[in-house]
């Protein structure tokens, strides 16, 4: 067990084939996301090494690369740390976030068949479910494959590059407000859904925008409630 308090079971299995150091960066990248090493979290190379089955130095490596993506901190001395980020971090990120997805919505309004709606209801239904009971994780995970699937829908190859750099902070940032946002947020996918099936880019444009305005919200109140 990790003096860094992993949960049983957080930890993914390394997937093969491919370089060692590329797939334990992605395991760490992916505990870090899920916030099963939280923010400010101390990150022991030996214990994380034991952990993954790996020796350290593709953990050193992983956690130089993490670093240089502004992930974790690497203080003299001191060690690694998962990075914390500021208020205004969070909220640069969730406005671009904004302007991605609100266009991606109305792009999805203009382009989107019975088939992609279809996707989107099962979508929703499966996140609905996770909600009702409780199971977080999975509500996160289904709520990105959710926003993925009308990005998809969109058809800009280049809107769904730029979206697919700040995904895995959108995540970041979503997690510990899922619960806070419940059953509202899957109430305003319906309402996306709606927008999208009729073919109103304009509606579909205003609702993701406060959808996602919501979230932004949701994460800056979370310090003070």
């Amino acid at each position: 067990m990790l003096s860094a308090g992993l949960p049983q079971g957080a930890v993914p299995k390394l997937e093969r084939p491919g370089p060692l150091r590329d797939r334990v960066y992605e395991a760490l990248l992916e505990l870090i996301t899920t916030r099963a090493l939280q923010p400010g979290q101390h990150l022991v190379e030996s214990e994380l090494a034991g952990h993954l089955g790996v020796s350290r130095q593709p953990v050193r490596e992983a956690l130089q690369r993490l670093n240089t993506e502004g992930w974790v901190d690497l203080r003299p001395a001191q060690g690694a740390f998962v990075h914390e980020p500021t208020e205004d971090e969070a909220d640069q990120l969730l406005t671009v976030r904004t302007l991605l997805e609100a266009e991606a919505a109305r792009l999805a309004a203009a382009n989107a068949g019975s088939a992609g709606v279809a996707a989107l209801e099962s979508l929703c239904a499966e996140g609905e479910k996770a909600v009702a009971a409780d199971d977080v994780d999975t509500a996160v995970a289904l709520n990105a494959a959710f926003h993925a699937k009308i990005m998809d829908l969109a058809g800009n190859a280049v809107l769904a590059e730029l979206a697919a750099q700040v995904d895995r902070r959108v995540r970041w940032y979503y997690t510990p407000v899922a619960r806070q946002r419940g059953h509202q947020s899957w109430i305003e996918h319906r309402e996306l859904i709606a927008a999208i099936t009729a073919r109103d880019e304009q509606l579909a444009t205003r609702l993701m925008r406060e959808h996602t305005e919501h979230t932004r919200r949701s994460y800056h109140e979370r310090a003070t409630s």
